[in-house]
């Protein structure tokens, strides 16, 4: 079953597994680049932005890394960017997530696979929501999923990643927990990033929005959407505490998104020990631990080889997933 599968590679990611960075060489950034594979206001953006600006911080580097935006493609235009274009930039790392794994498991990069590109660390795990507009009748989870039982082209969800992608698989897993015997009958809508397919579902174009609760934060804070379900095992700390999760309401569904970075392949072994090291120090401080607390994000500390085994490993699992629900066979 889609749970049983989704809630291994979860396990994973949720305990938290940590790795020793590897050690810096002597190799200074000199114009520290950041792609974030969407538009505004998504994870990916969220990963550049928040990191870079801690790296400068923490005087991890010396000079403000640019973050370009480079939407498209569920990540796959900036991935081929990468490869095709900047496989030896020893300055750029690219955000990427569960979303840009669920890709390469599908093959949704044509002619690209995981190992063109160097896997560089995790900065922590975001636990995904459910969520309506502030204004929407539905206050619960189950309330949604009975309107989509009851008629699946009443209720259309929005994502930020492509059909297939990881905010589509997450509203599956919700519906397969609820007793939704053909998932395939629930109506995603793939957007550019989280940003954008919230502004569609303020615009009242959707009825729902799938995603992550770091890109949701903003919405939510500024009264825009509410959360109605947290993909996680129970409710989280802090300011989030309000927020009910999936199980509770009798929906056993839990889907965290790890957050980290990737490299150019053929960056220097010298560029990519460094990058190595400054996410592993970054990670390591108290100020990065505030980050994670304020942004709702869960412990995963992985670096270097240890990180591109764990995407080996949660390639393989969502392609064993995405066969099990046609999306590709």
């Amino acid at each position: 079953m889609i749970k049983s599968a989704t809630r291994g590679l979860m396990t994973a990611a949720i305990l938290g597994l940590s790795a020793v960075a590897a050690q810096a060489q002597d190799y200074t950034p000199e114009n520290p680049e950041c792609i974030a594979p969407a538009n505004p206001g998504g994870g990916w953006d969220f990963t550049c932005r928040q990191v870079g600006k801690s790296l400068q911080d923490q005087g991890l580097i010396d000079k403000t890394m640019q973050v370009v935006n480079l939407a498209g493609g569920g990540g796959g235009v900036a991935f081929a960017e990468v490869v095709n274009k900047r496989g030896d930039d020893n300055d750029l790392i690219v955000a990427a997530s569960s979303a840009t794994a669920t890709r390469l498991a599908q093959g949704a990069y044509p002619g690209n696979s995981m190992d063109q590109v160097r896997w560089l660390a995790t900065i922590g795990a975001d636990y995904g929501v459910i969520a309506v507009a502030a204004d929407s009748e539905v206050e619960t989870l189950p309330e949604l999923l009975d309107q989509i039982k009851a008629d699946p082209t009443s209720v259309s969800v929005a994502g930020g990643s492509a059909v297939g992608g990881w905010d589509h698989l997450k509203v599956l897993i919700a519906a397969n927990a609820y007793g939704i015997d053909d998932v395939r009958s629930v109506k995603y809508i793939a957007f550019d990033g989280g940003g954008e397919a919230v502004t569609q579902l303020l615009a009242g174009s959707v009825q729902a929005f799938t995603g992550d609760i770091s890109e949701a934060k903003g919405f939510v804070d500024s009264g825009d959407i509410k959360v109605i379900a947290v993909l996680a095992p129970e409710r989280l700390p802090g300011e989030f505490a309000d927020f009910p999760t999936a199980k509770e309401q009798g929906v056993d569904a839990i889907g965290a998104n790890w957050r980290g970075f990737y490299a150019p392949g053929d960056m220097s072994d010298a560029a990519y020990d460094t990058w190595v090291s400054k996410l592993s120090e970054l990670y390591a401080t108290d100020e990065w631990k505030a980050v994670m607390d304020a942004n709702g994000l869960a412990p995963l500390d992985l670096q270097g080889e240890e990180f591109e085994t764990f995407v080996s490993e949660s390639v393989a699992r969502i392609e064993g997933i995405s066969k099990e629900i046609g999306i590709i066979k």
